[in-house]
Order: structure tokens, then C-alpha cells, then sequence
């Protein structure tokens, strides 16, 4: 959860491509981050891979009016629409884009290239058929923002009386890196999202940042396997509002266009 999605950059930023917001250059700089490139495969019309700009641009020409990202787990189909084979995939990815304008989705296929000392990440997108439908289980940005509040509440709470919401060095690396990851840049979405989309992303973040220190502290003061299995309960849920609220946060471009 620490991470920022490679879907939610593509989806980001492609929507303030597609929108007219961004130069096509400045989106793909933005999309492709720290990774060395890119490329898209199974784009219709295509022979074979293409670079991001010209991907999004096919995609366009398409009628793709706006992206909608999917972070779904196992047993949660999270922004899904089908078919079946489209969820697996995506499950088994832990995220994807699906258009919206036309009945296609992206999954990303990440590869580590380059010699001892100085490997990178690329990144080869998959375009695939999927369903017309409304995505699965994803909130209005107003119920992920209660959400958060709530889970963020509840798990402190619990967390705090096991001994492992945050101590130790590993907490403190963990804290540090999402804080200079923030410095570093604040525009946590794209041009043209909305404030509260902003807050609830940068807030669903925290909530991540706090469920992963709790899973990388070991056991902390949880000696008992009871104790042990409260932390996981009060874990998942608070996970899966996180994750959700990121999924809002992210969709709220196209939700906001489709209002009108």
C-alpha cells in the first residue's frame, strides 16, 4: 500500500491527457515514473507493442473518453467488471485500468532488466476485451472518506493495545520514506481531479502506510497467537478500506464526467 500503483499513474494521467490537461510528453514522464519504459501490447489495429503515447492516443481514437483503475485481491474483485478471464488476470496483478468509452482494460506485466547494480523495472501493458459494466464495490468519494476516518479510528485502537501500531526502526524507516515521498511531490493526482480526491487518496496512503508497519514489525508486543489473530482481523478490513478509497479517489475524474 505504500507504493503508488503503476494503474493509478496511468489512469491519472492519462485522464488529464485525454481530458487536454497535460501535454502528451509531460503524461507519459509522469506515467512511467522511475521505471525505464512502457509499452503496450494487443492496443486493436496494432501489430504488435507501442509506446505509451501512441497507445493512449489508438485508445482515444477509440472513443476511450476517461480510465478507471481496479486494485483487487483475492475474493475481491475490486473495480472489476468481468469477464472472468480479465478478473483473474487482473488478480493476479493486483491492479488495472479499465476504459472507459470503450470495452477495454490494461494489466501490467512488470520485468527487471539490466546488469548486477543496476537494474530497472519495464513495464509491457496488456489491452485485453472486458465487460460493460459498473466496477465492483467501489465507493463515492464521500463513503471513502467516512470509511477511512472510521477504519483509521478502530485500528489505532487496536493496533495501540497489541504493541505494534508503530515503534521501533523499522516504523521509523517505514514513516520516514512516505514522509519524503510526500516532499517530494505534492501533487498526489494528476490536473483536473478534484480536491476531495486528493485528500482522500493522500489520506487512504496513511491508512496503507500504517497497515504495512504493522505487518513488517514482526510481532511486536502480540505474544499470543489470540493476540496475533486480533491483529490480522483488525488488519483486513482496514486494508480493504484503503484500498478502496484509493480506487475512489482515482475514479473520481471519470465519475465526475459522467455526472455531467
Amino acid at each position: 500500500m505504500l507504493s503508488e500503483p503503476r494503474s493509478g499513474r496511468l489512469a491519472a494521467w492519462g485522464n488529464a491527457l485525454l481530458a487536454g490537461l497535460v501535454a502528451p510528453d509531460d503524461a507519459v514522464l509522469a506515467i512511467v515514473g522511475e521505471d525505464a519504459v512502457h509499452r503496450v501490447e494487443g492496443i486493436p489495429g496494432e501489430a504488435g507493442p507501442v509506446g505509451l503515447t501512441l497507445a493512449l492516443g489508438r485508445l482515444r481514437a477509440l472513443g476511450v473518453v476517461g480510465l478507471r483503475v481496479a486494485l483487487p485481491a483475492p475474493g475481491h474483485p475490486l473495480g472489476l467488471s468481468g469477464p472472468p478471464e480479465f478478473n483473474a488476470r487482473a488478480v493476479d496483478a493486483e491492479e488495472a485500468v479499465v476504459c472507459f468509452g470503450a470495452a477495454l482494460g490494461l494489466i501490467p506485466e512488470v520485468y527487471e532488466a539490466g546488469p548486477d547494480g543496476d537494474v530497472h523495472a519495464e513495464v509491457l501493458w496488456h489491452c485485453l476485451p472486458v465487460r460493460e459494466a459498473p466496477p465492483a464495490d467501489v465507493p463515492s468519494l464521500g463513503e471513502a472518506e467516512r470509511e477511512l476516518a472510521e477504519a483509521l479510528r478502530d485500528a489505532t485502537e487496536v493496533l495501540t493495545r497489541l504493541d505494534v501500531a508503530g515503534s521501533g526502526p523499522m516504523a521509523e524507516a517505514a514513516i520516514d520514506a512516505y514522509r519524503a515521498r510526500a516532499e517530494r511531490g505534492r501533487e498526489a493526482l494528476a490536473p483536473g481531479y478534484p480536491p476531495r480526491a486528493v485528500r482522500v487518496l493522500e489520506l487512504a496512503q496513511r491508512v496503507g502506510m500504517l497497515v504495512d508497519v504493522a505487518y513488517e514489525s514482526g510481532h511486536g508486543g502480540a505474544v499470543s497467537a489470540s493476540e496475533m489473530g486480533a491483529r490480522a482481523v483488525a488488519l483486513r478490513p482496514v486494508e480493504r478500506t484503503a484500498r478502496r478509497a484509493q480506487v475512489a479517489a482515482y475514479n473520481a475524474f471519470v465519475e465526475e464526467r459522467q455526472r455531467g
